[in-house]
């Protein structure tokens, strides 16, 4: 792939660094892992309701958005005190992904140590800062369910207890052991940081996974083929491997309303927010499990995999995007309450050509041309 001219600087929003969208400073809160605890979540839901839109958006890549801030600063300082903001150099680049019910249900392996050892490696290296905001490590306890996403750094595992380096969402060819998974992906974006010029994604370079192999003096073996991109989320009740119980819910548009962020803080009960824009309340007992349904679902919480819901995605739109030239969301509301998108294909709508939040493998795109949609 020939490598693309940027003539803008990165312009990735953080909680420090804010893009100004058209409805106001938008705040993006990196959630290593999607993890949100019960505390983190009511100081995520007062901040919307008392500096922002009223709402929380849940992003592709498992983290959090505030829309419309009125004081950026105050937002900076309630996060850092609710340990949301843990370094202020690396707060853009901290985009890692884990297999949201690693450890819970399935899954070769469980990767939520490795979620904190590679944060906290991150932060710790000063040219890791230089990283672009666009910046995707991922890792897949062997179910796959994150390989489809195309992260730049990976770590897939393997049956035999080792891991496959994936590099711009494919298998290097490269193996390591689990003690060696946190030291090679943070090595492999130093490489990445030494190579780049004006690529934000290690599959902008041409050759980039052979150029940091090179870099790195590792020699690559046969490869994988990549699971495809998971279609539908887990959703509804899932039981744990260790008898409790975890509830995965989709949402409207990926958007959470302060109210209901409360009602989700009050449960007490870990969070993971997933990168397919949906929610997963962990380790609860079967009665409150039961409970947690029976009021957040009539709140907004999609407890049902059928729902078409779980199927359909949107960019912003207007008014929250300036180059969108139509109401989106609203307009997806209105197909979704018609019966009018299919419950057997994905599709994804779009206030323009650039297809923003687009998710991975077959969609159908519904685009916003200035006199009503394109399908294509």
């Amino acid at each position: 792939m020939s490598s693309p001219e940027r003539s803008v600087p990165d312009g990735c929003p953080g909680a420090l660094t804010t893009h100004l969208a058209a409805d106001g400073p938008l705040a993006r809160i990196r959630l290593p892992g999607g993890v949100v605890l019960p505390g983190q979540m009511q100081v995520l839901a007062q901040a919307a309701a008392a500096l922002g839109d009223g709402t929380l958006e849940l992003t592709s890549r498992g983290n959090m958005q505030v829309r419309a801030v009125s004081d950026p600063d105050d937002l900076a300082r309630r996060l850092a005190d609710a340990g949301l903001l843990p370094s202020s150099t690396h707060e853009r680049v901290r985009n890692i992904l884990a297999s949201p019910l690693s450890g819970r249900a399935g899954g070769l392996t469980d990767v939520r140590a490795l979620v904190g050892a590679l944060d906290e490696g991150l932060c710790a290296r000063p040219d890791l800062a230089h990283l672009p905001g666009r910046t995707l490590f991922a890792l897949d306890d062997g179910r796959g369910d994150l390989c489809g996403l195309e992260p730049d750094f990976g770590a897939y595992a393997q049956s035999d207890g080792s891991y496959a380096l994936l590099l711009a969402g494919r298998d290097s060819g490269v193996r390591v052991d689990r003690d060696s998974v946190v030291s090679m992906l943070l090595n492999c974006a130093g490489a990445f940081v030494e190579l780049r010029q004006s690529q934000w994604r290690v599959a902008e370079m041409d050759d980039g996974p052979a150029r940091i192999l090179d870099r790195l003096g590792l020699a690559a073996g046969p490869v994988l083929p990549m699971p495809a991109p998971v279609e539908v989320p887990p959703i509804g009740w899932l039981d744990q491997d260790d008898g409790l119980v975890a509830l995965a819910a989709g949402l409207a548009n990926g958007v959470l309303g302060a109210r209901l962020a409360e009602f989700l803080a009050a449960i007490d009960r870990p969070l993971i927010m997933t990168p397919w824009r949906s929610l997963i309340v962990c380790d609860l007992d079967e009665e409150p499990a039961e409970q947690v349904v029976r009021v957040l679902a009539p709140m907004g919480l999609i407890f049902d995999a059928a729902s078409p819901w779980i199927r359909v995605s949107a960019c912003t739109g207007s008014p929250g995007c300036e180059k969108s030239l139509a109401d989106v969301r609203a307009d997806l509301s209105a197909a979704v309450d018609a019966r009018m998108t299919p419950r057997d294909e994905r599709q994804h709508w779009s206030g323009c050509e650039r297809r923003c939040g687009r998710p991975k493998g077959e969609v159908t795109d519904v685009i916003a041309t200035g006199i009503g949609y394109r399908v294509s």
